[in-house]
Parts: structure tokens; sequence; C-alpha cells
């Protein structure tokens, strides 16, 4: 087992099958030495979607966890391109939409619950990195939470 699957183990977390898209685009795409994934909604382990405006439907901590869970899904999508986690280098860039009423200001908190969890899944050094998070007026399925990532990988079988 490499070390990023221990890391997952260690916490807790099973990657599920990669989510397929829900529109006509490429899950992920590799290019060179980067890995595009595209963005993510919070789907829970059991497959439903997190759904809900932060502000007005969903408190402050089950963004967090929609954002994780986010996490999860992306990292699911990069095994399903690379085959194996340890391939990825460094995790570059994070963008994530945060579904929410206009006057919410606590996007960077939420999408907190991604980078927390990339850190413990990839290791502080693989996991600095860059991102947004901004609110968004909807998502797709009324996801509380979309996150798209940037990986550097390690080119090669």
């Amino acid at each position: 087992m490499n070390s990023i699957e221990k890391n997952l183990q260690s916490v807790g977390v099973k990657l599920p099958e990669a989510p397929r898209p829900l529109g006509n685009f490429a899950p992920y795409l590799v290019d060179g030495e980067f890995l595009y994934i595209s963005g993510q909604i919070s789907i829970a382990p059991d497959g439903r979607v997190i759904q809900g405006k932060l502000g007005q439907d969903i408190e402050i901590e089950q963004g967090i966890e929609a954002a994780r869970c986010c996490g999860i899904g992306i990292l699911a999508r990069a095994k399903a391109a690379i085959g194996d986690l340890d391939k990825i280098e460094r995790l570059i860039k994070l963008g994530a939409f945060v579904n929410s009423v206009p006057d919410f200001t606590g996007h960077p908190k939420v999408v907190n619950g991604a980078s927390d969890f990339m850190v413990q899944a990839l290791g502080p050094e693989k996991a600095n990195h860059v991102r947004f998070a901004v609110g968004s007026p909807s998502l797709p399925s009324n996801a509380a939470v979309e996150i798209e990532a940037l990986f550097r990988i390690r080119p090669g079988p």
C-alpha cells in the first residue's frame, strides 16, 4: 500500500469509485506533468449529494464536511486518472465555490474542510497549495460546495 493510501486509511477514508461528471466534459485531464480535476460537488460517502445554501439551509460545520467530501471525490478522480496516488508530487491549487446567501462570509472556513483533508491525505509538503474560495448563488444539484483541483504528477507508467 502506498503512503497516500496509508494516510487515507489512518483517517478512516476509503476512496469511492470516481464520480461520473454531470455533463459533457472530462472528469480529469492529464497534460504532461499536470493533472486537472474537474469540479467535484459535495457527495457524501453514502452517495447522496450534500445539498443546501450556506447561511440559509445548512450550518458552517456541514459546509466544512461537504468540502471534505469534495476532497475525497477529487482524490478518487485522481486515482482513476493516474492509478497510483503516490505519483502525486504536489497539490498546486484548489478552486472552490460555496453555495451561499449573498451576505455569507465564511467561504474560507468552509473550504478549509478540503484543504485540511488534503494535508491529512498527502502530507503537509505535498498539500501546501494556493486556492480560491468564493460564494455562488447556486451549484449543480443544489450541492453545498464544488471544488476543482490541479496537481503536479510524476509522468510515466
